[in-house]
């Protein structure tokens, strides 16, 4: 077999992209299968070779050369993108300070002993010294290639240097680098087909013959395993067959008798509105048919978006994990510092460091990093999408603060693990802590923190500082030049542009404070930067004193941190980037070829893992029986900094208690866009396993000729997972660039991802498993050809003729991409899982100013009207979608459309009060009848949803009125603005949600007593207005009038104080603090409340009175 290995010796500290191309390239099929390996009958099957005398199986340790490699590239910043070659540019230090970890980037040995070089020896991920010879002569990896250049003796004991073989496995087994990538094997299809459909059957596959799949997945054979003959056979350990089996999660039923009387109250109140409707019709108002026209109409439609909202409630649901069982199975049989679960990679997204503070999204890493899931199988990326070297170099500070924080959060179990929060905490931090050197260690590393804060905080100013210094050194240097060019003494004066500077004294290569061409927000190369290189495979067990630590003793705590990544794609002109959904997917195809976790976890840039365990929790339902069919697991958003009585319903628990509790009993919540653990594999595109297809349906037979495209491209999807022959396989291979690109270790990775996400094949009605221990191996070595893929895969053109963002990946095309992304999965047969923990998996924080909050509600309103006029709307779902899962999705396209019927209805009671009529010729017994049972069984309903959610009736109450209040102010605008999009073509911009607080330190809850002004508070102040003026002319004309209509007054002013109790949070909010609301508010409302008030005033005057008071007649 062939395979592909390279030196670092041939690699310069700066590598441009033909030798990176030649190392390995897509498109040179040479390098990537080999010559051989290209045929069909060397890329599916790897013979195993029985050992003999001569051929023994042995395991050999990654060489020296390539730790020396792989901590180059951690110490190297590599860019590139289209039309430019792909450079590693090897970083003397990332940041101002010394790295303190040694899977830091940046980080060094000792000084190298060769004299009159200043160099330092390169170190491995322990910290230790990475030395080509045995006497322990240090000597740095430049000098060691020019000695094996020459003589290749070693300068100190004079013997010669031991070349290093790189063609040798680092694998066990025998296997190297690229065979473990092609490690299928050939198999005799008749034998292992299915009897009815004929495809190929993975399971028996895997189970029946010795065949290994993919890159790091299979389960390697020990001694012995491999027999004579054909008779051998890899068996799991009979201790794990002899195994009683026990679930990892639980689902937990609605009590019966909250849950029946429930859906009870709901056929009730459905037949009542009914007959309410039916009666309202038959009885419409002869002296006001215009009133009654437009009450009746908002009425149907408030029944019908009731119903919408109400039918997927009917099934809630619980749920609950056991991991003690988790650990029991993927963990306790396994060597220690080895785990079998499977590796997640954590996404972490930011764009703008004035709106999204470095110091928030550094907390959010040093969470993730600090997280109680096994160190070789989590890594972080940062996806910065401004390119921003604020935000680059605040990531090298969280990563060298981690060397303290995370062994701390280990020794002591820490929670929360975000060091901001936990220092914040109100409680008592000593609390259940026994350890005696606590209070020491703490504060020890709270002044370290402190600290921490200062140069983050600082670091805007360092970078400008540092910048002016290196362009004035750059000025002078071309003075001095231009003064000694004797022959150009007219020449003028060089202009330099003013860069952004390194700390190691190099252009920064994303965007500059002072934008030039190549160097602004929407112009600029790709970058990677491992920030914390792969942890080694063995713990790193701390010492009583280490050097760096100070006086905390970190003895038996594993100093390991997890791998962390600063990625930020290309930009440039006349690309359309697709916002976060766009970075989103550059940060799949990077991961994808760097670490490829089956699993990935998404969070915003200020949510951070408050529960230090929910991953571990996540994954428990992903390697449960069918928890390959789970596409996400969905946790609730929860946050801090939320005034007490939470005025603008900024904790959303009625959509978060409620409503995904009752999506989870049906097909699973929708994605809400952070705090959600994704399947890799679903988000590729595929089909679920054992998805049926149902071809009798009367949408397929219309269609039958879209229907056999769907066939064929769903057999593609199957052949790239390996469910065919080899013959189909290698066909599917080939036209797989028009699907995911032309990146071939990203093609490869693909079914890596799939069987490792798998769940034990431990029962027999686990369908589609993996063997215990398959994921219990090291992790390969970074080297520079894989991240100068990584480069490749995030270039701005790469998506170009590809179905990213089409079918793959993060969905283009609407604000709200989290939830079309979430309607594709569900679309295609997946299957979601809400998973509430306690405590809270994640929090975050929101924007608690009512201005924010509104252009919050309006992005996520628009979205909804993108989403219903396009073809992810509801009425347009596969027949694999449930049918309340599709009413589900309906209403999330269609209830900001209410909004133009709660606009008409609010402006009902005060045109009732104005024109002395009402809604209903009079207030009759059957009218009250109707109103109260359908008030009546409206409140039961609330009651019964706070019993079986857990939400409190405030939190309740709170809803209903910004309900009314997103209602009469965003929702419409976001209609308006989805129909210009529609018709006119014309597209809407947003701006992030500021994450920065007030100037007011002193009061915590300042933003919510900020004004500023909007177009969105018209409609309500106008709406406001309009129901106090009607009120005080019903009560006068009432009042002076002959013969007084008291059911029509009570009638008015009751609707017209339901509407203002509504809106009092509204009103409340615009009042400000000590005189801060802006005098606008109160002049366009004045102005429109005046002028609505004289123009009915003129259509429709009081009629002529001579007495006061009549007497009050209620029927």
């Amino acid at each position: 077999m062939v395979s592909f290995k390279k030196s670092r010796s041939s690699l310069p500290s700066s590598i441009d992209g033909s030798e990176l191309q030649n190392l390995r390239s897509p498109g040179n099929p040479g390098c990537s299968i080999g010559t051989d390996l290209g045929s069909p009958e060397f890329v599916n099957y790897t013979v195993h070779i029985p050992p003999t005398p001569d051929n023994q199986t042995i395991m050999v340790d990654p060489t020296i050369s390539q730790r020396v490699e792989e901590q180059y590239v951690a110490s190297s910043i590599f860019t590139g993108g289209s039309n430019s070659l792909t450079r590693a540019h090897f970083m003397d230090k990332v940041i101002d300070s010394k790295p303190s970890h040694p899977q830091m980037a940046g980080a060094k040995g000792s000084p190298c002993e060769v004299p009159g070089c200043y160099g330092t020896v390169m170190s491995d991920e322990r910290g230790q010294d990475l030395l080509p010879c045995q006497c322990g002569y240090a000597i740095c990896n430049d000098c060691y290639l020019d000695e094996l250049r020459g003589e290749g003796i070693c300068k100190n004991c004079k013997e010669p240097y031991k070349k290093m073989e790189l063609g040798k496995p680092s694998a066990p087994g025998g296997m190297s680098k690229m065979e473990r990538r092609l490690s299928m094997m050939k198999s005799i299809p008749s034998t292992l087909r299915r009897s009815q459909t004929g495809d190929f059957d993975h399971n028996r596959w895997l189970f029946e013959t010795k065949g290994t799949y993919g890159y790091g997945s299979a389960i390697w054979p020990g001694e012995g395993a491999v027999g004579e003959g054909n008779h051998s056979e890899v068996q799991e350990p009979k201790e794990l067959m002899n195994k009683q089996w026990r679930p990892l999660t639980r689902k937990i039923k609605i009590p019966t008798a909250v849950l029946s009387p429930y859906r009870l109250l709901i056929f009730v109140r459905m037949v009542a509105l009914i007959l309410f409707l039916a009666w309202r019709i038959k009885h419409p108002n002869e002296d006001a048919i215009w009133l009654w026209g437009m009450s009746v109409v908002c009425e149907i439609w408030f029944a019908f978006s009731w119903l919408l909202d109400q039918l997927p409630k009917l099934f809630p649901v619980n749920r609950s994990t056991d991991l003690s069982v988790l650990e029991e199975k993927f963990e306790r049989d396994c060597r220690p510092g080895k785990s079998d679960l499977p590796g997640i990679d954590a996404f972490v997204s930011t764009a703008d460091p004035e709106k999204e503070p470095p110091l928030v999204t550094a907390n959010t890493i040093l969470s993730i990093l600090a997280a109680d899931y096994p160190v070789e199988k989590l890594s972080c990326y940062v996806s910065d999408d401004g390119g921003a070297l604020l935000t680059f170099e605040a990531m090298a500070e969280a990563a060298s603060f981690a060397n303290m924080w995370v062994p701390f959060c280990r020794k002591h179990g820490i929670e929360p693990r975000n060091p901001e929060s936990y220092f914040n905490l109100k409680k008592d931090p000593y609390k259940n802590k026994i350890r005696q050197d606590f209070v020491k260690d703490r504060r020890r590393v709270k002044r370290e923190y402190d600290e921490f804060k200062v140069r983050i905080n600082a670091l805007p100013d360092s970078i400008r500082r540092r910048s002016d210094a290196f362009h004035a050194h750059e000025e002078m240097k071309a003075l001095k030049r231009q003064r000694q060019n004797i022959n150009n003494d007219q020449e003028e004066v060089i202009k330099i542009p003013k860069a952004t500077w390194m700390a190691d004294g190099a252009h920064w290569p994303g965007t500059w404070i002072n934008p030039a061409p190549h160097h602004s927000r929407g112009d600029h190369a790709g970058i990677i930067q491992v920030m914390l290189k792969p942890p080694s495979d063995e713990p790193l067990l701390g010492e009583a004193e280490i050097e760096g630590s100070g006086p905390i003793d970190f003895k038996d705590v594993d100093l390991r941190l997890p791998m962390l990544v600063y990625v930020s794609r290309e930009k440039r002109p006349g690309y359309d980037h697709n916002k976060k959904a766009g970075a989103m997917n550059a940060l799949v195809r990077a991961s994808a070829i760097m670490s490829n976790g089956p699993f990935i976890l998404n969070l915003d840039c200020d949510h951070y893992v408050y529960n230090s365990r929910a991953m571990r929790e996540g994954i428990c339902f992903m390697m449960d029986r069918g928890g390959d069919r789970i596409c996400y697991v969905q946790f609730p958003q929860r946050f801090e900094g939320i005034d007490p009585s939470d005025r603008y319903a900024n904790n959303n628990t009625v959509f978060f208690d409620v409503n995904m509790r009752a999506l989870d009993g049906l097909q699973g919540p929708v994605y809400v866009g952070t705090g959600c653990l994704f399947r890799r594999i679903a988000l590729y595109g595929f089909d679920p396993p054992r998805s049926k297809d149902d071809s009798h349906s009367f949408w397929n037979s219309c269609f039958r000729r879209n229907q056999q495209k769907m066939d064929v491209t769903n057999r593609d999807e199957n052949l790239a997972l390996g469910r065919s022959d080899y013959d189909e396989e290698e066909s599917a291979f080939l036209r797989h660039p028009k699907k995911f690109g032309n990146s071939v270790l990203l093609i490869e990775s693909i079914p890596v991802a799939e069987y490792q996400g798998r769940p034990l094949a431990d029962h027999p009605s686990v369908k589609n498993g993996r063997l215990a221990g398959s994921l219990a191996i090291g992790r390969e070595l970074l080297d520079a050809p894989t991240v100068a893929e990584a480069i490749t895969v995030i270039s701005c053109w790469y998506e170009d003729k590809t179905e990213w963002g089409e079918r793959i990946g993060w969905i283009y095309g609407s604000v709200t991409e989290d939830v079309v992304t979430g309607f594709r999965m569900h679309n295609r047969g997946w299957k979601s899982v809400y998973c509430v923990t306690k405590p809270d998996a994640f929090r975050g924080t929101a924007p608690i100013n009512l201005t924010d909050r509104l252009h919050q509600v309006l992005r996520w309103a628009t979205g909804s009207v993108e989403i219903f006029f396009s073809r992810n709307n509801a009425l347009l779902s596969s027949s694999k979608m449930k049918f309340l899962q599709k009413i589900a999705y309906l209403n999330v396209g269609i209830y900001p459309f209410t909004s133009v019927f709660i606009i008409v209805y609010c402006f009902l009671p005060a045109l009732s009060l104005f024109s002395g009529q009402f809604i209903v010729q009079t207030l009759n017994v059957t009218f009250l009848a109707y109103l109260l049972i359908i008030t009546i069984t409206l409140s039961l309903l609330a009651v019964l949803e706070i019993k079986w959610s857990g939400i409190n009736l405030e939190e309740w109450w709170r809803n209903e009125q910004f309900w009314l209040i997103g209602g009469t102010s965003a929702h419409l605008a976001a209609v308006l603005q989805g129909l210009l999009k529609v018709v006119a073509g014309i597209e809407i911009s947003f701006t992030l949600t500021s994450k920065s607080s007030s100037d007011d330190n002193d009061d915590e809850y300042a933003d919510l007593y900020l004004v500023k002004w909007t177009s969105l508070m018209i409609p309500p102040i106008v709406i406001i207005m309009i129901n106090l003026i009607g009120i005080a002319v019903g009560f006068s004309r009432t009042i002076y009038s002959v013969v007084p209509q008291w059911s029509r007054l009570i009638g008015g002013v009751f609707f017209s104080f339901w509407v203002l109790a509504h809106l009092y949070p509204f009103a409340k909010g615009l009042m400000g603090r000590r005189g801060r609301t802006p005098t606008i508010i109160f002049v366009w409302s004045g102005l429109l409340a005046i002028t609505i008030s004289l123009l009915w005033v003129a259509i429709n005057p009081p009629s002529d009175t001579d007495q006061i008071g009549g007497s009050f007649q209620f029927p």
